[in-house]
């Protein structure tokens, strides 16, 4: 097949890496191939496995083109084609409705990062839903509890760019799979082994990341915080902290030592199930290493006490004078420094213009089951879902899905493939992937503002969400100018924050290079001089808050659930995986029918490999073919995420057993805070 022309785009998938594309397009306007762009300096020419494949998404014969209306049962999943005057016409008539009888705050939306585009993430959307005076949704399902920590801690949630990790000495991958969810990462850890660096991870599953690394620490779920407490403990006590920079620039640490004093590496192995030999090497080597560099992920913070986690882990290099170093500090999310004009984009003033004339409440999106089942004044009497798939990510599922069936909820769905969530819904629209419209991208894992133009046509009548909620306004009858908006205005808009990082990035610049960094110095040193988010400008320990608690489902908590769900179930993100998205390829349904078990809990049960496995606890079950392997330890199991329930055998999957239990801090699920029984299935 002859190549036409080589086009540029951008991945738009939750992932770090925010891939730059190139897609060639053949003789008939149809992508061929696509791979990653050589030029860029963190995607440097190849893609993830997942990524690489997406033009069998692309091109799907399950996808979606047209309109649909339900003629079945919700969750039988029948539908019958429709026009789009005919779905904006109901979709219009019911949300009227609901907010006439019960108020505008009985309509919710429902979406996260199906898209990390900034328009079709949060834009137009945004200001359709102020302007009904809609209820707001807190989106909290991926990473807020690890922000919170991240800003107790630092103030400002700068990191250390991916680039600099070639210099480092020291590399540790905490609760980070990198080979899984941050493979262009990969290469600089690479790098950096080559010149003589130790690559260590702590997890309590031995990922393919942990495999490749010199030292893997299998720590017991929801203990971090006491293992970054106890190496505060080695480092200060062996006088081991860098005396210089603790002084210049933090705040508190007479009173820090002697908060740790208490936290001896014995006293942490009893909770870690590390030994307190590797707490001390550990901790010496990581104090003594420079430059030092954490890779921070968001396994740490869906524990129930994940912000405690996080906070404590990224004190550690400002303890030891890590951030002075390029390749030094910590890396969580590098998001934070994308400062563009969020309120021109989601113009939040219109909720003051809608019938309400005030804020709207906010629903918390891990909440979701209680949110349809017992929510009050108003209930919730519509809701209209895009860039998610709750009826397979939300926690506690049986309880969403009692609410999704409701006869009295009408739903909509924005979707490219009929999902679950799909499968409920009243009306079905339509959506466009990423290569199929205009967007800006920042990244969460590098420093690079992109752009991207649409490449391939749409298929059939699929709109993007900026056209559906701009047709959503007019039928409406909202006249408000900003419904006008174009793409490119809102971009514009975005970029006119004032901030010095976006000083010269405009939206013609951005055409012309397709990706460009962010205005700040090479290498980026955050911290390097101080500069916290803090009061003082200091990274201010505060010690007198520091502290752990085991979760309540875990193996040091709620003894009278351990003695009757004695496992510790996490469930990751599968490797081949996007959260949901891709979960319908055949292959990954099979990974992600599995669960693995340590060797003594599975010989305890009579479980052998390739068995049928029921695992259960008092919200629900599901059943898992049985890997038996010490990638996992004693007492802990781990079944990967997030399958689709209607892909499995018995429409069941380990967000039957997650809770809505919420994270200390900023209202997270804690997916990784679950206690369970496993037994054979005959």
């Amino acid at each position: 097949m002859t190549v036409s022309r080589t086009l540029h785009s951008v991945c738009a998938l939750d992932c770090p890496d925010g891939c730059a594309l190139l897609i060639d397009i053949d003789e008939h306007g149809r992508g061929s191939k696509l791979r990653g762009n050589p030029d860029h300096p963190v995607t440097r020419g190849f893609l993830c496995g997942k990524v690489a494949r997406y033009l069998d998404h692309e091109y799907s014969s399950a996808r979606l083109l047209y309109p649909l209306r339900r003629i079945g049962a919700k969750g039988e999943g029948r539908f019958a084609r429709i026009s789009w005057d005919e779905a904006l016409d109901e979709i219009a008539q019911r949300l009227h409705s609901a907010a006439n009888e019960f108020g505008p705050e009985s309509i919710l939306p429902y979406s996260y990062a199906g898209t990390m585009g900034v328009l079709n993430f949060g834009g137009m959307d945004r200001r359709f839903f102020h302007r009904l005076g809609a209820s707001r949704l807190d989106r909290t399902i991926c990473s807020t509890a690890g922000m919170v920590g991240m800003n107790d801690a630092v103030g400002y949630r700068y990191a250390v760019e991916p680039e600099q990790f070639r210099n480092a000495r020291l590399i540790i991958a905490w609760g980070a799979n990198i080979m899984g969810t941050n493979v262009h990462l990969w290469p600089f850890i690479v790098e950096a082994r080559r010149n003589g660096a130790k690559f260590y991870t702590i997890d309590p599953f031995q990922n393919r990341t942990g495999k490749l690394s010199d030292r893997h620490y299998s720590i017991n779920p929801g203990t971090d915080a006491a293992l970054a407490l106890s190496m505060m403990h080695v480092i200060t006590r062996d006088g081991l902290e860098d005396r210089d920079y603790v002084q210049r620039h933090t705040l508190g640490f007479a009173e820090l030592k002697e908060r740790v004093r208490e936290w001896t590496p014995d006293r942490a192995a009893q909770l870690t199930g590390l030994s307190a030999q590797d707490i001390v090497d550990l901790a010496r080597e990581y104090a003594t290493t420079r430059p030092a560099a954490i890779r921070l992920n968001y396994g740490v913070q869906r524990s129930e006490r994940g912000a405690m986690s996080v906070r404590t882990i990224a004190l550690l290099p400002a303890l030891t004078g890590a951030w002075r170093d390029a390749g030094g500090g910590i890396q969580l999310s590098t998001s934070y420094a994308f400062h563009l004009n969020a309120n021109a984009v989601e113009k939040p003033e219109l909720q003051f213009q809608s019938r309400l004339g005030r804020e709207s409440r906010i629903v918390n999106m891990a909440l979701l089951g209680e949110a349809l089942t017992t929510l009050s004044d108003p209930p919730v009497k519509a809701l209209v879902v895009y860039n998610s798939n709750p009826a397979a990510i939300a926690p506690d599922q049986n309880q969403v899905r009692r609410g999704l069936r409701r006869d009295d909820l009408f739903t909509v769905v924005l979707e490219q493939i009929q999902t679950d969530t799909a499968d409920f819904a009243d009306i079905v629209l339509p959506a466009t992937t990423f290569l199929e419209h205009t967007d800006l991208y920042k990244g969460y894992g590098h420093y690079y503002l992109q752009l991207a133009r649409p490449v391939l046509p749409a298929p059939g009548e699929a709109r993007s969400n900026q056209d559906v909620f701009r047709s959503l306004a007019a039928r409406m009858g909202l006249s408000d100018t900003c419904f006008t908006d174009t793409d490119d205005d809102m971009i514009r808009a975005a970029l006119a924050s004032g901030h010095p990082f976006l000083s010269g990035i405009t939206l013609e610049k951005l055409e012309q290079n397709h990706f460009v960094r962010l205005n700040m110095p090479a290498p980026f040193l955050p911290f390097a001089e101080g500069g916290f988010g803090t009061p003082s400008g200091k990274c201010e320990f505060h010690a007198e808050t520091l502290d752990y608690q085991p979760p309540v489902e875990s193996r040091h908590g709620d003894q009278s659930l351990k003695s009757r769900f004695p496992l510790e179930l996490i469930s990751p993100k599968n490797d081949d995986n996007m959260n949901s998205t891709f979960a319908s390829r055949a292959e990954n349904n099979a990974l992600t029918d599995t669960v693995t078990l340590h060797p003594t809990d599975a010989a305890a049960r009579g479980i052998r490999p390739d068995d049928r496995v029921r695992l259960f606890n008092e919200r629900g079950e599901c059943s898992l073919r049985a890997v038996v392997a010490a990638t996992v330890g004693q007492g802990v199991v781990c079944a990967r995420s997030t399958r689709w329930p209607k892909l499995a055998g018995d429409g069941q999957t380990v967000n039957m057993l997650t809770s809505q239990r919420l994270t200390d801090k900023g209202g997270g699920p804690s997916f990784y805070s679950c206690l369970v029984q496993a037994e054979k299935i005959s």
